[in-house]
């Protein structure tokens, strides 16, 4: 990888422990090639695993004649099966995530997606990912091996934000074109009016294993604005005068948490792991603490 695209997302340090790691889930997937990852499906390969009584239909070459000598009983051997996982990152690219400090919602969203596709990618898994904007604007198409860092890499680079957002349209199209399911991370602030709960299921009616990860900026979880202001809709350019006082912030903190308490009660009652995260947090301690044990091990 040269060195001017590992340093846009990397840091040496952090490379290192991506190197480390690999994809959880809390399903198994049928993958489309033999891969490194053990599932808990058994299989025909060359580690066994255990014994079952045999049944009609049994390729008798896994019976075990050993057995059969001692017991009069059929048996056959069961094998432990290895398969790829493909991991699907749908990246929210819309206009409400060009806005944050010290990073922008998108620019965290994207450098999370860097990594995660890194540690899939040199796991031999398969990565594609989706931009969310008002559909499926673009996408990088599913691929596996180290030599595709590189080019999504090179793709995560130039993703850029604009448009209108349209998370349940977008979700829907990607559910029903991807060939296969996986698991499915949804990195994005849920700034939707028509919401994003009907793409969600979508994802869930497909078997994928669904994340969602819910960045908000710092100014959005602790705004510090007072005085009379005019604020303008970054998506539609709607602008609305108010005047912002104790009252006024009071109202707000209260929508806000009722926004953020249904996002995770809606997820929760999906066994969708849920992960809430301010874009001033680094990359490097989301992925060390939020994610291990749950899709990172």
């Amino acid at each position: 990888m040269p060195a001017t695209a590992r340093t846009s997302f990397f840091t040496t340090e952090f490379l290192a422990r991506l190197e480390r790691l690999s994809l959880l889930s809390k399903r198994t997937f049928r993958g489309s090639v033999k891969g490194e990852r053990r599932s808990p499906r058994r299989g025909q390969s060359v580690e066994f695993a255990d014994y079952r009584a045999y049944g009609i239909g049994d390729d008798l070459r896994y019976v075990d004649w050993n057995i059969y000598a001692r017991s009069d009983r059929l048996h056959v051997k069961l094998f432990v099966d290895e398969e790829d996982l493909c991991l699907h990152l749908l990246v929210d690219a819309s206009a409400s995530m060009d806005f944050g400090a010290p990073l922008t919602k998108l620019a965290w969203a994207v450098r999370l997606a860097a990594a995660l596709g890194f540690v899939g990618l040199a796991g031999f898994e398969r990565v594609g990912v989706g931009v969310l904007r008002e559909s499926v604007a673009e996408g990088f198409r599913p691929a596996r091996g180290r030599l595709q860092i590189q080019p999504m890499l090179d793709f995560l680079v130039k993703v850029r934000p604009g448009g209108p957002t349209g998370l349940n349209e977008g979700l829907v199209d990607y559910a029903k074109r991807a060939r296969e399911a996986g698991v499915a991370i949804l990195i994005s602030d849920l700034l939707d009016p028509a919401g994003w709960e009907t793409g969600v299921r979508a994802l869930l009616e497909r078997r994928f294993d669904v994340h969602v990860v819910h960045v908000l900026s710092p100014e959005e979880m602790n705004p510090e604005l007072t005085g009379d202001l005019r604020l303008r809709d970054s998506e539609t350019g709607e602008t609305r005068d108010l005047s912002v006082d104790g009252d006024a912030m009071r109202a707000y903190r209260q929508r806000l948490r009722d926004f953020l308490a249904h996002a995770e009660a809606f997820c929760l009652a999906r066994e969708v792991d849920y992960y809430r995260v301010v874009s001033d947090t680094s990359v490097e301690e989301v992925v060390g603490s939020h994610l291990r044990g749950r899709v990172l091990a």
